[in-house]
């Protein structure tokens, strides 16, 4: 069953219980318990189409708990903390920045934990079942261009991770909620007006945060794996034109190795994965001012293939 087939209540009720809520997305299971009502609300309308099911027929891969601690702090400045079988990756939170605190736990069990696959810090991107590689580092406009393409017929695999299957060289899609922020809430908002964006969170460690909700038919698709065919740089710059310049396959080499969580842990592996997606992909640097230039160039390149 989708998260959408229960209300608030029920879920609320199977995140307190030992059972917790099991989300199931992309390759990876979470188990979720928390007594935290407004994280269960936003998570139901961010992870709506995602299924959920019993912890008798699930191996699950995360165990989260989300509690409030037991000492005065329930009380004054109340936080809440982020545990993984027992294990406390961060100090405790503000009560009410619970839901990015869930994605960025999230995030942290996938790095941590999926060592069998290549890690990259990219976007991905699909279109006439090839797929578009977006490796960047903060403040590229990374994010709010993956946003902009998945409503611009573009099918959304992820935003956070690039997670690459070495045996085969295949993506396999992880299409989670996106987080943009700052400025680039109010632009997805303008370039398409009927997304879904969660609440707000201000005054988080990175900015104002707003969770954009994946399409319906990215998590329809979540189990159909994607085949690299163009590795992208993109950074956007201020009134700047908007180009796409080619780039040699040794450097683009250097440079997507560098965007790679596990790139030293999988040693000759992910030196040989990587050679092979630089192989197969053609690579560029983009600069853009705005999304549609920026969308126009691409969907060009994806429709000349």
């Amino acid at each position: 069953m989708k998260l959408s087939h229960y209300s608030v209540p029920e879920l609320l009720k199977k995140a307190s219980s030992n059972n917790g809520i099991i989300l199931l997305v992309g390759p990876f299971s979470v188990r979720l318990r928390t007594r935290n009502h407004q994280l269960v609300s936003n998570l139901r309308d961010l992870y709506q189409d995602f299924s959920t099911c019993s912890v008798k027929n699930q191996i699950v891969d995360f165990h989260i708990d989300m509690f409030s601690p037991s000492n005065h702090r329930r009380w004054i400045k109340p936080q809440i903390n982020f545990s993984i079988d027992g294990l406390f990756p961060f100090s405790p939170f503000s009560v009410s920045h619970a839901t990015p605190l869930f994605e960025w736990g999230f995030n942290w069990c996938i790095a941590r934990n999926a060592q069998n696959f290549l890690l990259l810090h990219a976007a991905v991107l699909e279109k006439n079942n090839k797929s578009l590689i977006l490796p960047a580092l903060p403040g590229s406009g990374k994010s709010t261009l993956a946003a902009a393409l998945s409503h611009s017929g573009w099918r959304f695999l992820s935003d956070e991770f690039c997670i690459i299957h070495p045996s085969d060289g295949k993506i396999i899609p992880i299409p989670r909620p996106t987080p943009l922020k700052n400025e680039s809430i109010q632009i997805i908002r303008d370039f398409s007006p009927d997304t879904f964006i969660g609440p707000l969170f201000h005054n988080t460690r990175k900015g104002t945060i707003g969770h954009l909700r994946s399409p319906t038919s990215a998590i329809e698709q979540q189990h159909k794996p994607g085949t690299p065919r163009w590795i992208i740089f993109p950074r956007y710059q201020s009134s700047s034109k908007t180009t796409l310049m080619p780039l040699d396959k040794s450097f683009s080499q250097m440079k997507l190795a560098s965007n790679a969580f596990n790139y030293e842990i999988q040693s000759e592996v992910g030196f040989k994965t990587v050679t092979r997606m630089v192989d197969n992909c053609d690579c560029y640097n983009l600069t853009f001012s705005t999304l549609n230039s920026a969308i126009s160039i691409l969907d060009t390149l994806a429709d000349n293939v």
